[in-house]
């Protein structure tokens, strides 16, 4: 069946205006594929059929976009790929400046919470190695910014309560486990002085302007649900959030090497790079316009829509996000 198929099209203009879920942005085949995934499951074999179910049981909205939107992370996910952020982002963006700065993080597309908590680990764990553990946990209370975003609310509300099984737990080193979670009956809760600091809400990276002032940016295997287009204009918008030292961390099956003139690799191993500041990207596409390279058609209007987005309220207004 082609990407293209009518019915699945009325489905997914079914789902827009229902639930105000709007995928027009996601590769279309792999769409199809998980909801033909969740369609198997009750026995529907119709894109028209299903639409009939689901106005008929509204509660199934939510298995669909559980299975749609694959909330798979996990604590400390790609450990190493974490341990150099800590070691060659965290520590050197706390050695440039003040750690009594403010210091503004965004995980996007962070499902159940467990990625935020992670980098929430990690800063606090740095500030407490730059200034001792007292005085770098009030920094960390006082100063601190994680911002959590996702369009998935039931992932939200468990990731607001920050509380979760043994088993979760285990990709964390014990000290950790320890220091920052404390076990209520048979789940382990993220500490509740610290977490204040994590702000969750709901966000749609094509519809929403981006939370701005960005010291760091997680956003790890969400861009591959995009098509390219769509791809382009998140990034975009991730280059107006950060600030110009700010530093951007992808998951292991996401790349940017046609994106140079937005980020530059500081390690492509572990998908971390670097904004390339304003002034120079406008710079590197002025170069590729006056070398001629086949590029120039596709950097220019990539950077057209960075200047478009530059005019949309970039902040994410605090108060419209739930703190944790």
């Amino acid at each position: 069946m082609s990407e293209s198929d009518p019915k699945f099209e009325g489905l997914l203009d079914f789902w827009r205006r229902r639930r105000g879920f709007d995928f027009a942005a996601y590769k279309r085949s792999s769409l199809m594929r998980r909801c033909r995934k969740r369609m198997q499951t009750i026995g529907v074999d119709d894109f028209e059929a299903y639409a009939n179910y689901l106005e008929v049981h509204p509660d199934e909205f939510e298995q669909l976009f559980n299975t749609i939107l694959i909330n798979v992370t996990s604590f400390y996910r790609d450990e190493p790929s974490w341990d150099y952020v800590a070691r060659s982002v965290l520590q050197p963006m706390l050695e440039r400046g003040s750690t009594a700065d403010s210091v503004r993080m965004w995980s996007a597309g962070c499902a159940s919470g467990e990625e935020p908590y992670t980098l929430a680990i990690l800063l606090a764990e740095a500030l407490t190695a730059a200034r001792g553990e007292a005085q770098g946990l009030e920094i960390f209370r006082h100063s601190c910014k994680i911002y959590a975003t996702d369009v998935d609310e039931q992932a939200l509300r468990q990731a607001r309560q920050g509380a979760y099984p043994a088993t979760a737990l285990a990709p964390l080193p014990e000290a950790y486990r320890a220091k920052y979670f404390r076990k209520e009956g048979d789940r382990y809760v993220f500490r509740a002085d610290l977490r204040r600091s994590l702000i969750f809400g709901r966000h749609d990276l094509i519809q929403d302007p981006p939370i701005s002032r960005l010291d760091l940016l997680v956003c790890r295997n969400t861009l591959m649900y995009f098509n390219a287009d769509a791809q382009q204009r998140i990034l975009a918008r991730y280059h107006f959030a950060l600030n110009d030292t700010g530093y951007l961390f992808l998951g292991r099956a996401e790349m940017l090497l046609t994106h140079a003139h937005l980020f530059t690799p500081l390690d492509l191993g572990h998908r971390v790079f670097a904004k390339v500041a304003r002034s120079i990207a406008r710079d590197r596409v002025v170069m590729l316009s006056e070398a001629g390279d086949e590029m120039v058609s596709y950097q220019l209007s990539h950077y057209a829509r960075l200047r478009e987005v530059a005019l949309i309220q970039p902040a994410l207004q605090p108060e419209v996000m739930e703190e944790g």
